[in-house]
Order: structure tokens, then C-alpha cells, then sequence
């Protein structure tokens, strides 16, 4: 298990804060394991995290389509009745997801997500398990 990293919770509050909307937000691995959040309640973000994994999983196949693509996801947004999701990658097997009500800028959202990535995304990266362990 990942343990959540408590110096990030300031980040994601500070994001949370400065985007009017954004209900809840989680800092997750590739494989789908909650590494923080900020808003929600931790079974929810984790339920929300391994529904990422595949998310990323189907992207990134999408984008092996796209002639001169390198395969690897970016952002997927989905509007959604009552809301927005959004998820970005945010380092070496991380990132960073996103829910937000209607109300929300939407391109606000991702502007601010990716200032936070590239600030803090050394902090985000995850490395990949071999045989049930990190690195």
C-alpha cells in the first residue's frame, strides 16, 4: 500500500481552493492505488483511483492510434451530468484526478492542474512494482 504523502495535502487544498467547484481530488499510481487526497471520503478516492487505472490504460491505447503519437496520455476530461472529471498525468506512474461540480471554469481546471503538476511533479513519481513491491 501507498502511504499518503501529508506534505501534498496543502497542495491539493490550495487547488481545491483556488478553483471554485472542484469537489474532490486524488494523487494516485499507474496501478490504480490512492496516494493522496483532498476532499471526498477515502473510500470513495480509492474506488476513484483504481477507476483511473483503467482510464489511463484505455487513453493511452486510444492514443497508440493517433499517427506520430508516443502513446502516452496527457488529459482525459469527461463531462458529466452534475460535473466534470479530469486526469492528468502528473509523473513518472502518477496522476493527478479531479472531479468538479457543474459550476466549475472548466479550462481553469486544467490550467491549474497542470501549474501543479509541473510544480510538484518530481514529488509524484511512483515507481513501478516487480513482484508486489515498489521500484
Amino acid at each position: 500500500m501507498i502511504q499518503q504523502l501529508g506534505s501534498m495535502d496543502w497542495m491539493l487544498k490550495e487547488l481545491a481552493d483556488g478553483v471554485p467547484g472542484i469537489q474532490q481530488i486524488v494523487v494516485l499510481s499507474a496501478d490504480g492505488l490512492r496516494i493522496a487526497r483532498h476532499g471526498g471520503d477515502p473510500d470513495g478516492a480509492d474506488r476513484l483511483a483504481a477507476a483511473c487505472a483503467g482510464l489511463q490504460s484505455l487513453a493511452a491505447a486510444v492514443a497508440t492510434e493517433i499517427p506520430g503519437s508516443d502513446g502516452r496520455m496527457r488529459l482525459v476530461v469527461i463531462e458529466i451530468t452534475g460535473g466534470f472529471f479530469y486526469l492528468m498525468a502528473a509523473g513518472t506512474g502518477s496522476y493527478l484526478a479531479v472531479l468538479t461540480d457543474e459550476r466549475v471554469e472548466a479550462g481553469l481546471v486544467g490550467a491549474q492542474m497542470r501549474d501543479m503538476v509541473v510544480r510538484i511533479g518530481a514529488h509524484l513519481a511512483s515507481p513501478p512494482r516487480h513482484d508486489g513491491k515498489a521500484g
